[in-house]
This record gives C-alpha cells, structure tokens and sequence, in this order.
C-alpha cells in the first residue's frame, strides 16, 4: 500500500472534531443565595477540574468580583454578597484564560512556577513558560 492510499484510510478513519468542542470545560458554578452570602456549592469539583491551588483561585475571584469570601468545613466557598451563576462562570473563565490556558497553544496542560521570584505558567504540551 503506497503513501497516499495509506493517508486516504488515516483521513477516512479519523474521528471528526467539532471546533466547539474543548476537552477542558470547568463545570459551571452551582450557587445559592443564603442571606447576604452567595454560597458557591460545586468550588472543590472547580479545583479539581483546574488543577490548581485553592488559595490562588479563591483570591482570584475575590479580587474580580470585589468581595470578601471564606470556605466551609466542606470546601464551598462563601462570598460575600449576592452573585449569579454567570457572573462567577465569568470571573472563572478570566481565571482560565490567565493562570490555566497557554497563550502559545491554548491546551489546559499547564502548572504554575516560580522561576526568579516571578510566576510563570509553563506548558507541558508546548514547552513555553509564560509570566502571568
């Protein structure tokens, strides 16, 4: 079988990827209003899924949504304030978009170092090391 029927077959036996299609989606945010506290049930599932420090998550979204927060017994986090759903899926995707995805290949396959007292986000698919 000579090259081009061989790349033919591969083609014709590829599966098809939708564009909209990521391998990488952070479950969306399960919140409650309970008082003056908007209490964010589903943050430790969130952890897991980007694969990063609570402590640097949890500032991150206190600094975009400008509010105080702590995190219960149970890891949920409690915000001070009212805030939907989406506007917690959007500081989370700010989140993504700067501590979690590359900037040279877009893969989530990242880890945060300290190299020379600056952070940077190094890809482990690419190889580029970014300072954030």
């Amino acid at each position: 079988m000579g090259y081009d029927e061989q790349l033919d077959r591969a083609m014709a036996e590829k599966s098809e990827i939708d564009a909209e299609e990521s391998r990488f989606d952070v479950p969306d945010p399960n919140v409650r209003t309970e008082g003056n506290f908007t209490v964010y049930e589903n943050f430790p599932a969130t952890l897991d899924r980007l694969d990063r420090e609570q402590r640097h998550v949890l500032q991150f979204i206190q600094n975009d949504l400008g509010t105080a927060a702590q995190i219960d017994e149970n890891g949920r986090v409690r915000l001070t304030g009212e805030f939907d759903a989406d506007r917690i899926a959007e500081a989370l995707d700010d989140y993504v978009e700067r501590y979690v995805r590359c900037p040279e290949c877009g893969l989530p396959d990242t880890n945060l170092v300290e190299e020379d007292d600056v952070t940077r986000l190094k890809c482990d698919a690419c190889g580029a090391r970014t300072a954030v």
